[in-house]
């Protein structure tokens, strides 16, 4: 089992990555482009935060909500006025137990309403931020035709050579793979 197997252990592609995006970026593109990415990059990561943080508020909101309600109609079962003994049709009664004190709601339920809409906040909000922050980074890279064109020059170049690397690891790898293939 190589290091690799484990996605923690996978830095060292991600950082040649990094590292041939970078270079894309200072030799494809000019200062002005350059800015222009990390307005837009600012602008994804802004809306992100803001959308998360906003998510996550609304899902305190309603868990706040949802646990007033849940209370409120509890104390209202527990004030309302309730049959103790059942007849039956041929004479005998049966007493009905008080299961108000099961129906309260408990704290772990509390606990767990927040921690769920808490986190379905923080999605929601978070993957909505993402998306206005990406219409407005793309606007800001198509607001000029000509940086446009430079960046979208530039992409493709990097993603070309991303592509010849992982072919070159791809046959690296193929040569290794048949050389211990073959004793077996």
């Amino acid at each position: 089992m190589s290091s690799e197997s484990l996605a923690a252990f996978r830095n060292r592609r991600a950082n040649e990555l990094r590292q041939l995006a970078e270079e894309h970026i200072k030799h494809d593109l000019n200062q002005s482009d350059r800015d222009t990415l990390r307005s837009a990059a600012t602008k994804v990561s802004t809306h992100a935060t803001i959308g998360s943080l906003v998510g996550l508020g609304l899902g305190v909101y309603i868990a706040i909500r949802l646990r007033r309600m849940r209370l409120a109609y509890f104390n209202a079962f527990k004030a309302m006025e309730k049959p103790v003994e059942l007849k039956f049709a041929d004479g005998r009664t049966e007493s009905i137990p008080d299961i108000s004190n099961q129906l309260q709601p408990s704290q772990w339920a509390d606990a767990a309403g927040f921690f769920c809409f808490s986190i379905a906040g923080l999605f929601i909000g978070g993957e909505a931020g993402f998306l206005t922050g990406t219409s407005s980074a793309t606007r800001t890279i198509t607001k000029d035709p000509e940086s446009r064109k430079r960046i979208e020059k530039a992409f493709t170049n990097y993603r070309i050579d991303a592509m010849k690397q992982e072919i070159q690891r791809i046959e690296g790898k193929g040569k290794t793979v048949e050389m211990f293939s073959e004793g077996f």
